[in-house]
């Protein structure tokens, strides 16, 4: 059975930047599962899984643009410290929950100069090329409820 829409994908995968460094790996782990044509992983890496079987292994680079994104100097921001209401101890590297210009998202404290925060709602891995290697474990044809929820149930599921 070959990748395509509505199919569950089980997937083992390590993740390395340009550099070399593994950001991310399922090796060791439950292997990931995911609805293909869902949109639950990133776009780059669903267009290179599309047509493999179960036992394939490759390694793809994946361009920003088709990873997490650019990076979007209008999402780093400074604000005031007082929109940290209620928070004592403010330092880089802390990420909290906010509404960013495209709906809810994270934000990440990059930058702190007396009151003013400098803050990034840009994903941490944009403007980044990404490379997957891969072992597709398992294809299945997803369950009508899996399709209706839009991502696979049971072990191994991310959503």
């Amino acid at each position: 059975m070959q990748v395509a829409d509505n199919m569950a994908v089980s997937i083992h995968y390590t993740l390395t930047n340009d550099d070399g460094e593994v950001l991310d790996s399922s090796l060791g782990d439950e292997a990931l599962v995911y609805l293909h044509g869902g949109g639950n992983i990133i776009s780059g890496l669903e267009k290179a899984l599309h047509g493999k079987a179960a036992g394939d292994k490759f390694n793809v680079r994946i361009a920003a643009e088709d990873a997490y994104g650019e990076l979007v100097d209008e999402m780093v921001q400074v604000i005031s410290r007082d929109m940290f209401e209620g928070i004592d101890n403010i330092e880089v590297g802390m990420q909290f929950h906010a509404d960013v210009s495209s709906g809810p998202g994270v934000v990440t404290v990059v930058n702190i100069e007396g009151d003013n925060i400098t803050i990034d709602g840009n994903h941490p891995l944009a403007g980044l090329a990404l490379t997957f290697d891969v072992e597709v474990v398992d294809v299945r044809a997803a369950t009508r409820e899996e399709m209706a929820h839009g991502h696979i149930h049971g072990a191994g599921c991310h959503h």
